[in-house]
């Protein structure tokens, strides 16, 4: 029987748009505050929970992870996991990879990961911190998309996940970028804030030296920038590239890129050199990559009487060597609102969250502890009266009854 709906086609493509929306920003797109983490890469690693895939356990392959994953939490395509699981395994994209993977996961010249037949992982020591109570009621759980097993709404994180790894997201009206940051000062500026209720930014920005990121570079960032970025949630700073001089016979030098801005393909980068010497825009003679599992990019300048300094300043002016990353701290607080916060707010959520799991936790142990010592109590009062209740056992019709 077909249902015929009378109504505005403007109104139903506004109802059903903002529905999309609203499913886009909350369970695809945007990190939690409390755990730092998308929906797919918390099923990700609590499937990886589930099947006890620690670091003490051996490697399994990533098509049955993947596979435990899909049929069980996140019905959205094996690839899209995948792609999410390597990511998580990648040193260059996480500032402290969450997953252990064997095999080929990428790399930093931008070539893809081998299919996921061929590789294996398993879980980081770090994921430790976010398991903290899980099976104590220190989260609530909640049904998944077919109702046959049940998912943590979030995970009881130990650490700021969200400013320790950062993150990136595209939803609909809104994105999020956040820079990794120094797991040491992020911890430091929680016992400030935990020793004293109100601290300040600037209190923070002294602990906080800004991003961490797991590429290196240099971060071009001023103090008033560094605290609009902290204070609004917004902002932009410049990523170089770091180098050294190196001096050769003759009067004659090279440049060494020793690290690239975060998350800048390597060969994008030799390629950008490469065009712009065959174009005669850099006075390059040539540009080698002798790089292995350290960046080295050698710079080979046409003659001695180039001066170095205004050498590479061309360089990170027509090169990716030199790039703008845009911060904006969007995020969802309780895993509902999308919001754009400063750090301190950033901060203070994940402080309340760490109240709540360890509350939950503790009651749950007490609970427990509770049970067991009334049980305790019962034993010791069959012990007091032994004699009593083996005569009653043996000689009544209804012992049970009398016992109790």
């Amino acid at each position: 029987m077909n249902k015929i709906i009378e109504s505005n086609l403007d109104t139903i493509l506004s109802e059903k748009y903002l529905s999309y929306a609203i499913s886009t920003i909350v369970s695809r797109s945007l990190p939690d505050v409390r755990d730092g983490l998308k929906p797919v890469h918390r099923r990700i690693i609590y499937s990886m929970y589930q099947l006890k895939l620690f670091k003490s356990s051996s490697y399994k392959k990533c098509a049955r992870i993947v596979g435990d994953v899909m049929g069980k939490f996140h019905p959205h395509g094996d690839q899209a996991i995948y792609d999410s699981l390597v990511r998580m395994a990648q040193d260059f994209s996480t500032r402290i990879t969450l997953v252990d993977g064997q095999g080929n996961f990428g790399n930093i010249d931008g070539d893809n990961p081998a299919a996921m037949r061929y590789t294996e992982a398993r879980l980081q020591d770090y994921t430790n911190y976010f398991f903290d109570g899980i099976e104590e009621n220190s989260v609530d759980f909640k049904d998944n998309y077919d109702g046959q097993n049940l998912e943590p709404v979030v995970l009881p994180s130990q650490l700021p996940n969200i400013l320790i790894n950062g993150a990136m997201g595209i939803a609909v009206g809104m994105a999020t970028n956040i820079p990794p940051h120094n797991i040491v000062e992020l911890i430091d500026a929680l016992k400030l804030i935990i020793k004293k209720d109100r601290a300040s930014l600037t209190e923070i920005l002294k602990i906080i030296n800004g991003p961490d990121l797991p590429t290196g570079g240099e971060i071009i960032l001023d103090s008033n920038e560094k605290k609009q970025i902290y204070k609004n949630g917004k902002g932009s700073f410049n990523i170089n590239a770091k180098y050294q001089i190196e001096e050769l016979k003759n009067g004659l030098y090279q440049i060494i890129i020793t690290e690239i801005p975060y998350q800048v393909n390597k060969v994008k980068i030799i390629e950008q050199l490469a065009n712009n010497i065959n174009n005669k825009k850099l006075p390059l003679d040539d540009v080698v990559d002798e790089s292995d599992e350290n960046i080295r990019i050698v710079l080979k300048p046409k003659t001695r009487n180039i001066d170095a300094e205004k050498l590479i300043s061309l360089c990170f002016k027509l090169t990716d060597l030199s790039i703008k990353y845009s911060c904006n701290f969007n995020v969802l607080i309780d895993g509902i609102e999308p919001k754009q916060i400063g750090i301190i707010e950033i901060l203070s959520n994940f402080l309340e969250h760490r109240k709540v799991t360890i509350k939950r936790k503790s009651k749950f142990n007490i609970e427990k502890i509770k049970k067991r010592l009334e049980i305790l109590k019962g034993y010791q009062i069959v012990f007091k009266n032994l004699n009593s209740i083996i005569k009653i056992i043996r000689t009544k019709d209804n012992p049970k009854k009398r016992i109790n």
